[in-house]
């Protein structure tokens, strides 16, 4: 960012100096041309009223110098009846300057038009600027011509230049300043986003202070939340692994002391086969627990799975789980309520998911289990005992486990699945127990009631 500053600065240098070159400067020459010609004018007024009203006095030198005398300026007049006369002011012109606008004032006297003539022209290598002014007197015409050099212009060009060099320059470090203070500004606090974030990769127990009511505060506040988060997951994913690997010590340890014990003849639990259902029994709790950790490996990649353009039958799914977990507690009553619709993605991922809601279902269901399917919407309820607002909030987090849970991990493996998919996953409280809906651009239903008069089917029996 600092380079990007750098490079915005020099860009505002070269701005500045383009403008000063071509735009100010074209512009000062002009506005100087026109104060030029309007001293001009003003300086021919008096002799034009003069010869207007046909005072004899005017051709007189004193009183002619007396009205057009200027310090930067020669004034004369030139008629066809009367030789010319031309004031003497205190700048010494060279004759060529007298001879060029003489010369232009007797081609505008024999030219009807133009009536005034003002331009800016070069002689002998110097910046000459006259004007003409043709008028019709009691004489005759005349022609009433003023010039002067280039040092008036210069000097005020050098004032004006000078000014507005130094306005622009206070304004340019004042902006400049401004500008720097605001970028430190944003500076500072990404320097320190970018430490915090630094330590915390090292595993640095650090704070983050940033106090802002802009995005870059929101951003702050954001990452505090998102470390807050990742380690109250890391403590709970700890947690897990130690109370897995407490687990399966003991399985482990039991199958081991069993398997020796057989070796040497002898039944730690009576007999033969008593002391071998110890060693399966074991066994099958090792593998339930080695099954649940394999299972997230297996979601990361159902759901890293190219599912585009891929729809499921929600109906099959259904059909599917429904088959095979009617025999896991026979004495939960399984009701369907299903539409034929299709969801995007995979059959098999959209099987993992509906199986993850249905064991947390039969973990706390007291008599039933319903499903219903609707288009862009799969709703499975239970009459279990509802859920304290906290662990709603928390349901889906990975490594979260709630009572009578087992690794915490099979809600999360359900909000991957939805989310990977592009749909939504929530839990909620319903008058007669909870209710997992999963959905697309739904309005949620109004009311959490489940009516118990809907068609049962018996033990898993299917409408």
């Amino acid at each position: 960012m600092t380079q990007q500053v750098l490079s915005l600065i020099l860009l505002m240098v070269i701005f500045l100096s383009i403008f000063f070159v071509f735009f100010l400067s074209d512009n000062m020459s002009a506005t100087i041309s026109k104060q030029i010609y309007s001293m001009m004018s003003y300086s021919q007024q008096p002799v034009v009223r003069a010869l207007e009203t046909g005072r004899e006095n005017t051709f007189d030198s004193e009183f002619f110098e007396y009205l057009a005398t200027d310090p930067y300026q020669e004034t004369g007049v030139v008629m066809k009846t009367r030789d010319y006369m031309i004031t003497r002011s205190l700048e010494d012109y060279p004759a060529s300057y007298e001879e060029y606008v003489e010369k232009q004032a007797f081609k505008l006297l024999d030219n009807p038009l133009p009536v005034v003539s003002q331009n800016k022209t070069r002689v002998a290598g110097a910046d000459l600027y006259y004007r003409l002014q043709k008028i019709e007197t009691p004489f005759g015409p005349a022609v009433i011509f003023t010039y002067m050099d280039g040092e008036y212009a210069n000097e005020l060009r050098t004032s004006l230049m000078d000014g507005t060099m130094y306005a622009t320059v206070l304004a340019f470090f004042l902006i400049l300043m401004i500008f720097v203070f605001w970028v430190f500004s944003i500076i500072h606090p990404l320097n320190q986003i970018r430490a915090y974030i630094t330590q915390i990769k090292q595993g640095k127990d650090v704070e983050l202070y940033i106090n802002r009511d802009d995005e870059i505060g929101e951003v702050a506040k954001e990452l505090r939340t998102l470390t807050t988060e990742l380690a109250k997951q890391e403590k709970s994913k700890e947690e897990m692994i130690h109370n897995i690997s407490h687990d399966l010590k003991t399985p482990i340890a039991t199958i081991k002391s069993y398997s020796e014990s057989i070796k040497d003849g002898i039944y730690p639990y009576g007999d033969l086969e008593s002391s071998v259902d110890v060693i399966l029994n074991n066994a099958q709790r090792l593998e339930d627990k080695v099954h649940s950790l394999l299972y997230m490996n297996r979601i990361e990649y159902l759901v890293s799975s190219d599912a585009e353009g891929v729809v499921t039958n929600m109906k099959d799914v259904i059909n599917d789980v429904v088959l095979n977990s009617v025999v896991i507690k026979p004495e939960i009553e399984i009701i369907t309520d299903i539409e034929e619709v299709f969801f995007d993605g995979l059959f098999e991922s959209w099987r993992v998911c509906v199986e993850n809601i249905m064991q947390n279902a039969f973990r706390y269901a007291k008599s039933y289990i319903r499903i219903t399917v609707r288009e862009n919407e799969l709703m499975i309820a239970n009459d279990g005992p509802k859920m304290p607002e906290d662990r709603i909030e928390a349901l889906f987090k990975p490594y979260v486990k709630g009572e009578g849970g087992k690794f915490g991990l099979g809600l999360s493996i359900v909000s991957k699945v939805v989310n990977a998919n592009h749909y939504k996953v929530e839990g909620l409280n319903t008058e007669d127990g909870v209710c997992f809906r999963i959905y697309r651009d739904v309005p949620k239903p109004k009311s959490g009631k489940f009516s118990m008069n809907n068609n049962r089917s018996s033990r898993g029996k299917k409408q």
